[in-house]
């Protein structure tokens, strides 16, 4: 047997060893990682175990902070006719009107729908949605929007102010569109999420600081209105009724898990 023979029988030697190894290698790996997928998925292939969790999270509402327990008799300390469900069906209308607004980019579907108790903050927030969406020239939809469960997350009283922070739960599908190409989102998979929305009271419109702050007035002299609970002018003594929904403005709104590209 020549030289020459001998040293390619050990170069097949060798590759042939390597191949083996590497395909014991690969097995060994393969193994691991389906063994891997079954104690997270309880599927062979983590792909498809990725699949099946990315069609799980679709469907399971968001858990909010719900501190409702904690801070509602704080608030009916300070407005004894604060009723809870009012102001969950008033929160959940006004975001689902502003996503169905940014949506249509027409804000008149919020305007036209609630005309008093909102600020002007929150106006500018959907409108100015809508302009950058038209500046970049990127279409943004909300569909089948589902509000699973309102709570109040926060309350705070600063600054000549009273502020409740209510969370909801969403559902919907969102994407953004540009020239017919979905930029970002699915047609197909909801997405879950959790909005903020904070509702404001003006107590004292000097200490608030905001030029456009306005405060509750006394119906007999109108002087302002700067006391919690009972409330009476501190003026002229006339007993005040704070009507729930009217003292209370829509401020602002935020999505607590925005991820979007």
């Amino acid at each position: 047997m020549s030289k020459g023979t001998v040293t390619l029988l050990v170069i097949v030697f060798v590759v042939c060893i390597s191949c083996g190894a590497g395909y014991a290698a690969y097995r060994i790996v393969r193994e691991k990682l389906r063994r891997l997928s079954r104690m997270a998925f309880g599927t062979d292939s983590i792909t498809e175990g990725l699949e099946q969790q990315a069609k799980e999270l679709a469907v399971t509402p968001k858990s909010v902070s719900a501190m409702t327990r904690i801070f509602l008799p704080q608030i009916q300390r300070d407005f004894p006719d604060f009723h809870i469900e009012q102001f969950k069906d008033k929160v959940e209308n006004a975001l689902m009107l502003a996503l169905q607004a940014i949506s249509a980019a027409d804000a008149g579907i919020f305007e036209r729908q609630i005309k008093d108790g909102v600020s002007e903050e929150f106006l500018a927030q959907i409108k100015n949605r809508i302009r950058e969406n038209e500046t970049e020239a990127v279409t943004e939809h909300y569909e089948q929007i589902q509000i699973h469960q309102t709570e109040i997350a926060n309350y705070e009283k600063k600054q000549g102010t009273c502020v409740i922070t209510f969370q909801s739960a969403v559902g919907y599908l969102h994407y953004c569109e540009k020239a017919g190409k979905v930029l970002s989102g699915s047609k197909d998979l909801t997405e879950q999420t959790r909005y903020n929305l904070q509702l404001m009271y003006i107590q004292n419109e000097k200490l608030a600081g905001m030029d456009n702050a306005v405060g509750t007035t006394c119906p007999n002299c109108g002087a302002p209105i700067t006391n919690l609970g009972a409330a009476y002018c501190e003026y002229c003594g006339s007993a005040v009724t704070l009507l729930n929904l009217k003292v209370w403005t829509l401020h602002s709104f935020d999505e607590t898990d925005y991820h979007h590209s």
